[in-house]
């Protein structure tokens, strides 16, 4: 399998299957295509012809019953990657746990835009000011980060921790680029978000994303005082 990916300080999309993969010692290559811009006939995009449907990271090439596949989407790279390798348990076993787990991971592969567009991914920065600021003065913002605490705090009341339903799952692999968001602007966590985002922080496959990250050196100023790189174009 090959796995095509942006620059691992920006792109949180690329993050989640990467994360998961490694996590799970699921063995694939890794491919990355660097950002420069997003515009129709940038480098970035001229790459991705051919390579993804989308033009987007991440996307998983493999093969499915001796035939080429290309999956371009973070959600169906995850549930691919957890009918092929059923033994790695992606997912909870239980089936109400599962059915959770898919829920957790749908909303937020699907949602929290106003968080996404406060706090992008950039893993090198420190701005712990930026965190408390946004909250006070944004009530969408506020309220997208009430979300995600709230929903982390049933989930590991539930599951006991040390991630959201025990184990690493994929719902952990998805959640991870916030745990980096909060870590990167200071965003003030309780006890139970604080340990499970130094849980996050500490797994094997999260280390070893964040010292490709910092490894890049190739770091863009910021442009305004909310705002670093652009999003990484994904899904």
């Amino acid at each position: 399998m090959k796995l095509y990916i942006g620059n691992k300080n920006y792109s949180s999309w690329s993050m989640r299957p990467w994360v998961l993969m490694r996590q799970a010692d699921i063995p694939f290559e890794e491919v990355q295509v660097r950002f420069d811009s997003f515009a129709p006939g940038s480098e970035f995009k001229r790459h991705l012809a051919g390579l993804s449907p989308s033009g987007k990271v991440p996307v998983l090439h493999t093969e499915i019953d001796g035939v080429p596949q290309v999956i371009w989407d973070t959600m169906a790279i995850a549930e691919y990657l957890a009918e092929r390798f059923p033994e790695r348990r992606l997912w909870p076993v239980q089936a109400a746990t599962r059915a959770r787990a898919r829920s957790a991971s749908a909303e937020m592969h699907s949602g929290f835009g106003a968080l996404r567009a406060r706090f992008p991914l950039n893993i090198e920065a420190s701005l712990p000011g930026i965190g408390p600021r946004a909250l006070a003065e944004e009530p969408a913002v506020a309220a997208d980060v009430a979300r995600v605490t709230g929903l982390w705090r049933e989930c590991l009341d539930t599951s006991g921790g040390p991630f959201l339903f025990g184990g690493f799952c994929i719902a952990d692999a998805f959640f991870a680029p916030v745990v980096m968001r909060f870590r990167t602007y200071g965003v003030p966590l309780d006890g139970a978000c604080e340990r499970y985002a130094q849980h996050v922080t500490q797994a094997a496959g999260v280390v070893e994303w964040i010292a490709g990250a910092l490894a890049e050196h190739d770091f863009r100023p910021f442009q305004e005082p909310y705002r670093s790189a652009p999003q990484a174009p994904a899904r």
